[in-house]
C-alpha cells in the first residue's frame, strides 16, 4: 500500500509553457501528481506529440484561453521568450497564480517578475540538468533526478510559491538549492555558460583530419558544442558580464599553461596540472 504524502500542489492545475526537453521532462514527471497539467507550446507538431503520448491533459499552440486556467504557470522556454511571456502574463491570466520559470539566467528574468500585478506570485528556478540534444523527443522523466534545482525568489515572493517550489524539487527527486539572482548568474556562468564555449571553441579548433583518432576524452570534453546556438545566445546575452569575468580567468589559466610551457619549466607544469586535478575533484566531491 502506497502512503506517500500526496505533493503540495496536487490539486493545482500547471501550465507549462515549452514542451521541449525542459518542459517536457517536468511534464512527464509530474504525471498523475497534479490535478492537470496544460502544456502550451508554438510549435504544432510539439503540441501533437505530447497530446499523443499523454505528456500532457490538454495542449494548444496559443496561451490564450488554456493558459486562464492555470494555478500554476511554468515557463520552460529560451531566456527572452520567458521575458516576452512575463511582459504579456498580464493579459494572459487573470490571477491569482504563481509563477515559475526555469530559465538558465536569473538576473533579468527577476527584475522582470517584480513589474507583474500583485495577483500573482513569482519565484525564479533554474533546474541545473539537461542534454546537449533539445526537443521533446529527447524528453526525459527521470532528467531532474539528483540535479541541483535552483531557486531565487524575490522579496515578494509569498509562502505559497516557496512551498509549491520545495515541494516541486522534492516530487522531482531534486535537490532545492535557495540564491539569489546575481549570485545564482556569477557561479552558473561559471560552471555551464564558460563550459559550453569551451567545449564549443575546442570542437571548432581540432582539424577533421584528426577524426579517425577522437576517442572517449573529446566526445566527454565536446559533448556540449551542439546545444543550441539559439538558446546559448540568449543566456550568454542576458548573462554577458559574469560570462566575460568567467573567460577572463579561464584565459589567464590558458596563458599560465602557455608560458611555463613555452619555457620549458615542466615542474611548475606538473604543479599547475596537479592544481586543477585537486580543484576539479573538490568541485565534483559528493557533499
Amino acid at each position: 500500500m502506497n502512503n506517500a504524502k500526496p505533493p503540495f500542489f496536487a490539486c493545482d492545475r500547471l501550465a507549462i509553457l515549452g514542451l521541449g526537453l525542459m518542459g517536457g521532462s517536468l511534464a512527464m514527471a509530474l504525471r498523475g501528481q497534479c490535478a492537470g497539467l496544460l502544456g502550451i507550446d508554438p510549435d504544432p507538431a510539439a503540441v501533437q506529440l505530447a497530446l499523443a503520448g499523454g505528456v500532457v491533459d490538454q495542449a494548444a499552440t496559443d496561451p490564450a484561453g488554456l493558459l486562464a486556467e492555470a494555478d500554476v504557470i511554468i515557463l520552460a522556454t529560451p531566456v527572452n521568450t520567458i521575458l516576452e511571456l512575463l511582459a504579456a502574463l498580464p493579459e494572459l491570466h487573470p490571477g491569482p497564480a504563481v509563477v515559475l520559470d526555469l530559465g538558465s539566467t536569473k538576473a533579468r528574468i527577476v527584475e522582470a517578475m517584480e513589474k507583474l500585478p500583485e495577483r500573482f506570485d513569482p519565484i525564479g528556478g533554474h533546474p541545473m540538468c539537461g542534454k546537449e540534444r533539445s526537443g521533446l523527443a529527447n524528453a526525459d522523466p527521470e532528467l531532474f533526478r539528483g540535479a541541483p534545482f535552483a531557486f531565487t525568489p524575490l522579496a515578494r515572493t509569498r509562502p505559497r510559491a516557496r512551498k509549491f517550489a520545495a515541494a516541486l524539487a522534492q516530487a522531482l527527486g531534486a535537490a532545492p538549492l535557495w540564491l539569489d539572482p546575481a549570485t545564482h548568474d556569477r557561479w552558473v556562468a561559471a560552471t555551464s555558460h564558460l563550459p559550453f564555449l569551451v567545449s564549443n571553441a575546442l570542437a571548432a579548433c581540432t582539424p577533421l583530419e584528426a577524426a579517425t583518432l577522437v576517442g572517449s576524452g573529446f566526445r566527454s570534453a565536446t559533448r556540449l558544442a551542439p546545444t543550441p546556438a539559439n538558446m546559448m545566445l540568449d543566456i550568454l546575452m542576458t548573462n554577458r558580464e559574469n560570462v566575460l569575468a568567467a573567460l577572463g580567468s579561464f584565459r589567464q589559466q590558458l596563458d599560465q599553461l602557455d608560458a611555463l610551457l613555452t619555457d620549458c619549466d615542466y615542474p611548475a607544469l606538473g604543479k599547475l596540472l596537479e592544481a586543477g586535478a585537486r580543484q576539479q575533484q573538490s568541485l565534483t566531491a559528493t557533499k
